[in-house]
């Protein structure tokens, strides 16, 4: 979703920028100040939004995806893959831990989570804070994109050697049909659908029906981040990867929350085929009781706030008849390297 530029500055004050769509490219000549450099990211087609760089981390285009770890100077080091931020160091315990915990804390004794993507090792730190649980599959595509993380994201050093993470380098869709383990917790922390890109076939109703639900125990619960969802932004997938999901499960709650660094409210699905018990007070008492150390952004009272949606949304994801499909997919604005290649 965007591209990566180049402002190169002029004695006029303007900057002029220089763009690259095959592979994403931030460059800096060595006469330039470090406020010359910058990250931008297409939000729509007549909507940007850039940030100012320290320094390039690292770049490249992996067999999958464009790749970027930028060092920023508002939010810290950021991922970005195919021009899309996904995870910023200064906020994405908001994202991680909406993703991550109301799963375990709906579930009545967690053991097991298989998480599909979650390269960076976010995901996986969050879920092994849990006592109860026991082992945690990590997979991811890319190996070129877990390993930079593994040795650029501090934060996640000890998720990445504790003996509780599988870490596998697969296909999640091909590695769940492989398994013939069942798990309590199913969580897609995937990039998001953009066309030519390597995760929309895991968005689709018959992926969820055929392959992901027949993985999960009796009592398990499937939650997945669906993209923005913000008052103009959130029927690009949003309600329609929560509809699709609504044809496969028999419980299903969206929720929201604004994360700084994406410049939007971000939306997330959670589904069961048991009730969903969502009550502030229990929330907090499992949090206190189940959770090693403090959370930094979700409580009971600020996750029941977030599954109610405002009137726009809600009356959307109400009316939302689209299910996503292979060959009826939707996609949020940017392009996938195999779309481009």
């Amino acid at each position: 979703m965007g591209e990566v530029v180049e402002f190169l500055s002029y004695n006029n004050g303007f900057s002029q920028g220089h763009y690259e769509t095959k592979h994403m490219i931030i460059e800096k000549e060595s006469h330039e100040n470090d406020d010359d450099s910058w990250f931008e990211e297409e939000i729509d087609v007549d909507l940007k939004w850039s940030f100012a760089l320290n320094r390039v981390l690292h770049k490249g285009t992996s067999e999958y995806q464009d790749i970027a770890l930028l060092d920023t100077k508002r939010f810290g080091k950021v991922l970005v893959i195919d021009g899309k931020m996904q995870s910023a160091e200064i906020d994405e315990f908001i994202y991680h831990e909406c993703l991550i915990h109301p799963a375990l804390l709906c579930h009545p004794n967690p053991k097991t989570m298989f998480i599909m993507g979650g390269g960076e090792g976010s995901a996986a730190r969050e879920a092994m804070r849990h006592k109860s649980i026991d082992k945690v599959v990590m997979c991811d595509i890319d190996q070129e994109v877990v390993d930079f993380c593994r040795k650029h994201l501090t934060a996640n050093h000890e998720a990445f050697h504790n003996m509780k993470l599988d870490l596998v380098i697969n296909d999640a869709k091909a590695e769940l049909e492989e398994r013939q383990e069942k798990y309590d917790i199913i969580v897609g922390d995937l990039a998001d659908p953009v066309e030519g890109g390597p995760c929309y076939q895991l968005y689709t109703k018959s992926f969820y029906q055929n392959i992901l639900k027949p993985k999960l125990n009796k009592d398990g619960i499937f939650v997945t981040q669906a993209g923005p969802a913000g008052v103009f932004t959130h029927t690009e997938v949003f309600s329609s990867i929560y509809n699709t999901i609504k044809q496969v499960f028999k419980y299903v709650r969206a929720y929201t929350a604004h994360v700084p660094s994406f410049a939007d409210t971000w939306g997330w699905v959670i589904a069961s085929d048991q009730p969903l018990g969502i009550e502030a007070g229990k929330m907090d008492k499992k949090i206190a009781d189940r959770i090693d150390g403090e959370l930094l952004y979700l409580n009971g009272p600020s996750f029941v706030a977030s599954t109610i949606l405002n009137k726009t949304i809600a009356k959307t994801l109400k009316n939302e008849r689209h299910v996503y499909t292979e060959d009826n997919a939707r996609f949020i604005p940017g392009q996938g390297v195999a779309y481009r290649v």
